[in-house]
């Protein structure tokens, strides 16, 4: 009589486990047949040349604290000898900004040498053009002014492309159909058609060096170069046939 019980018990579990199976397996299928899109990244991308140059630099003096007042007209002196350099090279008077005497503490200084607190008195001086090449050439020019007892120091040009918003809408057709041949020939291999657009999400901008595959998630601006790569990425949701 147990063995019969267990017998029984055993063909309902199996029995129980089998429709569970069947059942599982149809709701598989159909929410695989409701998931009737295919999800596809495509890109574009163009070389372009950048339109704006922009140079950071300043000039600088260190004094002790009982010749700040001296300090100041020697920052006066070397304001006045950077205007006529840029001047002389050329650079618009709505090209460039020099910005007022910025004074800190020099906490460095041997205080058991010198007993007089030391300040570093800085300007900077941005300089802005469309004339890439003026900029670059003024770049190697620093040492014209440490000749004049300048104390100048100028960063290397950055270089930027200010037509980005138009090249974002201009390329954003090519990205989706590079995003449409992968799916027509992802969709093939399954004996599927590629029909209309669900939905569609741009990526961010890179925009790098030119074969440079230098990028981030968060995107990319490299500054270095005239020439740049502008890529851009888009996540489109196709329906099937």
């Amino acid at each position: 009589m147990e063995k019969s019980n267990i017998v029984i018990s055993s063909l309902i579990i199996a029995f129980s486990l089998i429709i569970s199976v069947l059942i599982y397996s149809n709701n598989l299928f159909k929410i695989q047949n409701l998931d009737n899109t295919l999800v596809v990244t495509g890109s574009s991308t163009k070389i372009v040349k950048s339109d704006l140059a922009k140079l950071n630099s300043s000039f600088f003096r260190t004094v002790t604290e009982s010749e700040l007042k001296k300090g100041y007209a020697f920052m006066q002196e070397d304001e006045k000898k950077v205007i006529n350099f840029l001047n002389e090279n050329n650079i618009l008077e709505d090209e460039y900004e020099i910005y007022p005497v910025s004074m800190y503490k020099d906490y460095y200084y041997d205080k058991a040498i010198d007993q007089d607190p030391r300040y570093n008195l800085s300007q900077r001086v941005v300089i802005t053009s469309s004339d890439i090449e003026k900029i670059k050439n003024l770049s190697q020019k620093a040492n014209d002014l440490i000749k004049l007892d300048v104390i100048y120091q100028t960063n290397a040009p950055e270089y930027y492309y200010t037509k980005l918003p138009d090249e974002r809408i201009n390329l954003l057709p090519e990205a989706v159909l590079d995003a449409r041949k992968r799916a027509e020939a992802i969709a093939k291999s399954a004996d599927r058609g590629v029909n209309t657009i669900k939905s569609a999400d741009m990526g961010v901008v890179q925009i790098m060096q030119p074969n440079s595959t230098d990028i981030a998630s968060y995107g990319a601006y490299d500054t270095s170069t005239v020439e740049k790569e502008i890529m851009i990425t888009v996540r489109v949701n196709f329906v099937l046939d």
